[in-house]
């Protein structure tokens, strides 16, 4: 038998498994003791008070009812990395979803450190079964180890599944560091303009500038409303993906949850006397098939959920609708119609 780790094929029916013990055959792994609250029936005081204590002073916003700035207050702090200088540098318009992305980035790589966690716990319980000389301890621990080495892979899958999300999120980030030279443009023509009628009213650079003004204002309007339409796509995209992963993830760790639940029923804990013994472990043979349909429980698990519905089909080039018309649809004056016209091809990444 090869390494902690190595999966083997069980002779029996031909299913794989991974062996999470030494040389010794079967399938094992790891977990820490769970505290005696667990055996509760159902019935007891503080389970059936459980849905009261989870509506009481519940917030309908997680938004910070001071000024925007104290809300950093509560975002845990990460060391300082050259990322956080490319924060610094991000224009305005995208410096609040730079730091959701960032910090996504650091809750991704908390749910892939749970999941190796979790893998060497199922490691540890198989191993420290097997060493209890208990052969139902031995029997059990080991299957449940399998049980949770895979509910630890479904962390793992949840990371990968987050990871697709964020990159969608930086597509919505990317496109508003594209609008932000737009705006600026547009403020700095307004002021120069603002200058001139008060430093100079009579210079003839106004006209000139007024006319920029009326390009500015036609190319900002385009590039607003390819914000607008990327954004929304995007962010219902990602989040379908975010949501979706989160049901997948929780729904197949439940069915490999109940399973377990099912192994230890199989443990015998009636109490002996000194000098006796436990009868011969004799659910050998139920714990295997326990395995054997989580296995078939994965396999055939589908989605099952509301879909998310999206509009955005008909998006042509730049981020508009295909039989959008700037000057038909917006009633622009003709010089800032063909301004847009020009503006609009130019697709916001």
């Amino acid at each position: 038998m090869g390494a902690c780790g190595q999966r083997q094929r069980d002779p029996v029916d031909g299913r794989i498994y991974q062996n999470l013990r030494q040389p010794s055959p079967g399938l094992r792994t790891a977990s820490t003791a769970r505290p005696p609250a667990l055996f509760q029936t159902p019935s007891n005081s503080i389970t059936a008070s459980l849905p009261t204590l989870l509506t009481m002073n519940r917030s309908l916003s997680v938004r910070s009812k001071k000024e925007s700035g104290s809300t950093e207050k509560s975002v845990p702090k990460h060391r300082f990395t050259m990322a956080s200088l490319r924060g610094m540098q991000q224009p305005d318009l995208s410096k609040k979803l730079f730091k959701l992305i960032k910090t996504e980035n650091h809750a991704i790589g908390a749910h892939e450190t749970a999941g190796r966690e979790r893998a060497a716990i199922a490691s540890q319980l198989s191993e420290w079964g097997e060493a209890t000389n208990d052969d139902a301890l031995s029997e059990i621990s080991d299957k449940l180890g399998v049980l949770m080495a895979e509910i630890a892979e479904q962390e793992d899958v949840y990371a990968q599944n987050l990871e697709e999300y964020r990159g969608v999120l930086k597509q919505i980030r990317n496109t508003e560091s594209s609008v932000q030279p737009s705006r600026d443009h547009k403020a700095k023509v307004s002021d120069e303009i603002q200058k001139l009628k008060y430093k100079e009213p009579q210079s003839t650079k106004i006209v000139q500038l007024e006319q920029e003004l009326v390009r500015a204002e036609a190319q900002s309007l385009v590039a607003e409303a390819q914000l607008t339409n990327i954004t929304r796509q995007k962010f219902k995209e990602a989040y379908d993906l975010h949501f979706a992963a989160t049901i997948e993830r929780a729904e197949k760790q439940i069915l490999l949850a109940k399973q377990a639940r099912r192994l230890v029923n199989l443990v015998d804990d009636t109490p002996i006397v000194p000098g006796d013994v436990h009868h011969p472990f004799e659910h050998m043979e139920v714990a295997r098939q326990v395995l054997n349909d989580a296995e078939d429980e994965l396999r055939a698990w589908t989605p099952n959920m509301e879909p998310i519905h999206s509009s955005a089909g008909n998006l042509g080039a730049g981020a508009m609708p295909g039989s959008h018309s700037i000057a038909s649809e917006k009633r622009l004056p003709a010089a800032e119609a063909q301004a847009a016209k020009d503006a609009s091809p130019a697709a916001l990444p």
